[in-house]
């Protein structure tokens, strides 16, 4: 599929990865940190692990205090899951908390000021819905995707998507 949400999907769509990666952001780095973190199972965890060094999202480095040991950071392709977590966390607060009460804030460690909702924005700083947003083919699209860019921008936008 020429769809750059189902390449996403197919590096970090499984349960267990965006968790692993989110016990990175939250300092874990050694095998047992995780496992008891998420309580998985150890076969699962040693197979994500794995998979996620070969996606190169995470990568393994020596502990020094520990010989032949090896703990596990994020990548700079790992760190910019980042905001997807905080994405889903957002939503997750919104839409899945019964009282309306977050567990955790998120706060800017420098000002002590809340974080604000990760939105889609205009360059002018303006909130976009899916229904503010045309597609537009970018250098890598087929002519497939052409006519996916023209029907969706059809079903959603209906005339003013016209390219002029």
């Amino acid at each position: 599929m020429d769809c750059s949400i189902a390449r996403a999907l197919d590096e970090v769509g499984e349960w267990w990865t965006l968790l692993i990666v989110r016990e990175c952001t939250q300092g874990s780095r050694r095998f047992d940190e995780f496992q008891s973190g998420l309580g998985i199972a150890r076969n699962v965890l040693t197979a994500r692990l794995e998979r996620l060094i070969e996606l190169e999202i995470l990568e393994r480095f020596p502990i020094a205090e520990r010989a032949n040991t090896f703990g596990y950071r994020l990548t700079s392709k790992g760190a910019d899951l980042y905001p997807v977590l905080v994405a889903l966390m957002q939503w997750g607060d919104k839409w899945l908390r019964p009282n309306g009460k977050p567990p955790i804030a998120l706060v800017d460690h420098a000002s002590g000021n809340p974080v604000e909702v990760v939105e889609v924005r205009a360059t002018n700083g303006q909130a976009l819905t899916y229904r503010d947003v045309r597609f537009a083919a970018g250098p890598g699209a087929t002519k497939a995707t052409r006519d996916v860019i023209e029907n969706r921008n059809d079903r959603v936008l209906g005339d003013q998507s016209e390219e002029s």
